[in-house]
């Protein structure tokens, strides 16, 4: 090989690993991002426990950015929160193309789910920057007049009860699906635990089991709400993030039972920030 394809192959090798280092500094960034705003979530779901209506703020992504929002330099937050997001879509997005880590890593059914999360992060995302930028109607939106909305939406199609019957099914599995991963400590194949120190171990299983189990039970829940909005054909009964949070305070108990979940959520935000620190990237 001669000198100049050398230097060549020197240069590329060189553009390879700064390309790299960039996905690990996006990914790390969206990690501590989505952290931030399920943490702010279960801190607004435990006021909503014990003190009614939270301050008047909805316990979703909305809520979060809402909260943030009225903070000493939270339009600069929301910013950074914006293109955090985005650096966790780019990565979701390279793992689709180019594959994941792990033996199973490059695997159709894991190439299509990053894909499908490349396309969420890219829309929290825009939603975020466009409400940095001004247009409050759009990331701090309640998720309960979302759910509504799309729901009745869809009911309007043929065969739009299926449609909206099945999505709910789906996303019942899904919550089952992330509970049942978080309770058998699957979280760990994506995290370097070898480098960890026995309480940092300790301490994340703790968060990760907690955490995700809390995740999957309100997904789980807001899914059993999309299916009797399908089946009684009325669209109000489907519920987003919220609405499903409050529809735990009314039941026997209920302050209490919220009050477990909204630590379940914040447990999750910092699970999320564990990610931040040792995922396999």
């Amino acid at each position: 090989m001669g000198t100049q394809s050398w230097a060549l192959h020197g240069r590329f090798k060189a553009r390879r690993a700064a390309d790299s280092k960039a996905m690990v500094v996006a990914a790390r960034s969206g990690f501590a991002a989505r952290g931030l705003i399920y943490v702010l979530v279960g801190v607004i779901a435990l006021q909503i426990a014990f003190a009614g209506d939270g301050g008047g703020q909805q316990a979703d992504r909305g809520g979060a950015l809402g909260e943030l929002a009225d903070k000493p330099f939270g339009s600069v937050l929301l910013w950074v929160i914006g293109i955090a997001l985005a650096g966790m879509g780019l990565w979701r997005l390279s793992e689709a193309v180019f594959g994941g880590t792990g033996p199973d890593g490059s695997k159709l059914s894991k190439r299509a789910a990053n894909a499908g999360r490349f396309v969420f992060y890219a829309f929290l995302s825009y939603s975020v920057l466009s409400y940095a930028a001004g247009a409050r109607g759009s990331g701090s939106g309640s998720s309960d007049k979302q759910s509504d909305d799309v729901t009745a939406m869809v009911l309007k199609w043929p065969a739009g009860q299926w449609l909206v019957g099945v999505a709910g099914l789906v996303v019942v599995g899904a919550g089952l699906w992330i509970a049942f991963r978080a309770v058998q400590r699957k979280f760990r194949e994506d995290l370097r635990v070898g480098e960890m120190s026995k309480r940092t171990r300790q301490v994340t299983d703790f968060l990760g089991v907690t955490g995700g189990s809390a995740r999957g039970l309100v997904f789980a829940v807001a899914g059993v709400f999309a299916v009797v909005a399908a089946v009684q054909h009325r669209p109000g009964k489907a519920k987003g993030m919220d609405d499903t949070l409050r529809a735990f305070r009314d039941l026997p108990a209920g302050p209490w039972l919220l009050a477990l979940i909204a630590l379940g959520l914040a447990a999750f935000g910092l699970f999320s920030w564990c990610n931040a620190r040792w995922r396999k990237i």
